[in-house]
Order: structure tokens, then sequence, then C-alpha cells
């Protein structure tokens, strides 16, 4: 219901710790679609680095925005919503996760860079309404203030990609 834009989807996330904790399996569902569409351009020595880094970015970036996103949401007083909305977050990336490989796929059995860029951008578009759309009615926030967590998970991707880029290129 929550990939349609249904906010009683989020009834189907209890509203506790364990639901939150469980959600975080969602990552693994979701680490072989961000690998398969990491930089395949690696020589065979620096494979090893480049896929421990990929990981390690991977692990980071997700539990960095479970961390951050409770420290943001404690400074809006909407900590209590918290758990729900970190579960709901968590499972809707397995959405995304899926509609960024469903839309990436004409592309990539085309060969048609183009195709896969657009398919790519919907994708990106999409994912970052859908955080939007769970943080604002999970939270229940204003606009802005949904807008913020989006700000917050582009931001941590950002910082640690760069990151990740020194490592690899040097």
């Amino acid at each position: 219901m929550l990939a349609r834009g249904r906010a009683a989807g989020l009834a189907a996330f209890e509203n506790s710790l364990p639901v939150a904790a469980y959600s975080f399996r969602a990552a693994a569902i979701c680490l072989p679609i961000f690998m398969f569409f990491k930089d395949q351009t690696s020589t065979p020595e620096d494979m090893a680095l480049s896929l421990l880094v990929d990981v390690l970015l991977f692990v980071a970036s997700w539990a960095g925005f479970a961390l951050a996103s409770l420290s943001l949401a404690k400074v809006l007083g909407v900590a209590d919503r918290w758990p729900r909305f970190i579960a709901a977050w968590n499972w809707s990336a397995v959405v995304q996760y899926l509609a960024l490989a469903g839309l990436s796929l004409p592309g990539l059995l085309l060969g048609n860079g183009v195709l896969l860029d657009f398919g790519g951008l919907l994708a990106l578009f999409y994912a970052l309404w859908m955080e939007w759309f769970v943080a604002r009615h999970a939270l229940r926030l204003s606009s802005l203030g949904a807008a913020g967590f989006v700000a917050l998970d582009l931001g941590i991707a950002v910082f640690l990609g760069g990151f990740a880029a020194r490592i690899t290129a040097g």
C-alpha cells in the first residue's frame, strides 16, 4: 500500500523496537541489487578492495541513517513514532531497489545507456518520493519536515560515497 501512496499501509508495522529491529532484514534483500549496480570496472587486483568498500558503504549508510534519523526524530519530538517509521522505511527500500532493477532492466537488456539512465532516474525520483511519503506519514510531519529526513539520507549517502571513492582511488 505504501508503494502506491496509501498511508494506511503503515498499519502493517507495529510501532515497537522488535518490529523495527526485524525490519533490518530488508537490507539483506537489497544488498545483491546494490552490488549489481555498483561500478563493475575494477581491475582484478582492486576487486577485493572495491567489494569490501562497497559492502561497508552499504552497511554504514543503512545503519547510519537509522541512527541519525532517530536523533533527528528526538529533536523534532517524534521519537515515539520512530520504530514504525524505520520499519516502514527499511521495507520500503526493498520496493525502491526492485523498482530500480525493473526500470533499469530494459536499458540493460538492450544495451541502451540512455534508456538505462532514464530508468535509473525514474527509480531515483520514485525512491525519493517514497522516502518522503513514509517520513511524512509515519512520523506525522509537515512536507518540509519529511524532506529533512530525505535530505539526511541523501547527505549520508553522498558523504559515504565520496569517502569510499577516495579509498578505492588511492
